[in-house]
């Protein structure tokens, strides 16, 4: 799983760790109720991984992070625990570092003692969490500045003028880039490179290809809390929608899709329903399901190639022992 706009956590999925979105029904005309009901609408129905963040997905899914199933978090720690000094080495120090989906801030922060950032600048979908998170940082270092950003990745997006052009490094861990689509992928990696100037860099984090079952039960975990967190997407769908769903009449499916490399989460239909909204509805046959996130799973070489094409040169890369995940650091030059 892991996040867009998303999580200082490595995440699972595309949306904010510890951020409540939409806290209010959404508008009916808005351009997010129309994204909801056309995708639930749609032949195959779906909806983006975002709307999992809502207050209590968000909990939820801290307490995945900490499962021993799912084994993104602690991976991906321990690998800036020992490779970081090298890491340092490669990328230098000083410029601007770009923290896309910066939650809490806290996986930044450790690098600021190697990397001695001149500008700090944490991107995040919820402005008053991500406002919080940099507050207390702003203490802890007084002498960089830091410029927070309220943006949805998944939407079009521009950096303002106060981000300084120095030497910018784009700083994304925990596999979010997994929950794009690939040609989504280059698109998002073209869009970075061009915002890197012609002296930047991307280090980023990156979910590689393992045993089906090892990804099977990191997204189908034995407590059910990876189920608790699907299902409550449609808790969170009734508010916005003012829909009518009922959690129990929905399981909650994970499995890997050897043929094109990603992780697929669904909620199947257990019987024959009916979910009513207001202005509409849809009828659902049992076992009919709602597709509700991907999670691609890369090679080394294979995302190194979709850097490359996306005009990034130079990759470096450090994995854990079992070569689990990767951290991967590409340049503009």
């Amino acid at each position: 799983m892991s996040v867009i706009a998303s999580s200082s956590l490595p995440t699972h999925h595309t949306g904010v760790a510890g951020t409540t979105l939409h806290p209010v029904p959404l508008l009916p005309h808005s351009a997010e109720h129309g994204e909801l009901r056309n995708g639930l609408l749609a032949s195959r129905a779906h909806t983006s991984p975002k709307y999992f963040y809502d207050a209590m997905g968000s909990v939820l899914f801290e307490a995945i992070c900490v499962l021993p199933e799912y084994y993104p978090t602690r991976t991906e720690a321990a690998i800036f625990s020992t490779h970081l000094p090298q890491m340092a080495e490669v990328i230098g120090t000083g410029g601007t570092i770009i923290d896309l989906g910066a939650g809490n801030c806290a996986k930044a922060a450790r690098l600021f003692p190697l990397l001695h950032p001149h500008q700090y600048v944490p991107i995040d979908i919820s402005a008053d969490h991500l406002n919080d998170a940099v507050g207390r940082l702003q203490q802890r270092f007084p002498h960089i500045e830091m410029t927070a950003l309220s943006l949805d990745l998944a939407q079009d997006w521009q950096l303002p003028p106060e981000v300084r052009h120095e030497r910018r490094l784009f700083f994304y861990p925990g596999s979010s880039i997994g929950n794009f689509e690939p040609a989504q992928a280059l698109d998002f990696l073209r869009h970075l490179r061009l915002c890197c100037g012609s002296d930047g860099g991307i280090l980023i984090g990156v979910d590689l290809i393992k045993d089906a079952q090892i990804l099977a039960t990191a997204y189908d975990d034995h407590l059910g809390v990876t189920a608790a967190f699907n299902l409550n997407l449609l808790r969170h769908i009734n508010r916005l929608l003012g829909s009518d769903f009922t959690l129990g009449q929905w399981r909650h499916r994970a499995f890997f899709n050897t043929g094109q490399s990603r992780i697929e989460m669904h909620l199947e239909a257990r019987q024959d329903l009916q979910v009513r909204w207001t202005g509409g509805g849809r009828d659902f046959r049992q076992g009919e399901s709602i597709h509700t996130e991907n999670s691609y799973k890369y090679s080394i070489p294979d995302f190194t190639a979709l850097l490359e094409q996306a005009g990034f040169t130079a990759a470096h890369h450090w994995t854990d022992s079992n070569e689990w995940f990767a951290v991967i650091y590409a340049q503009t030059t």
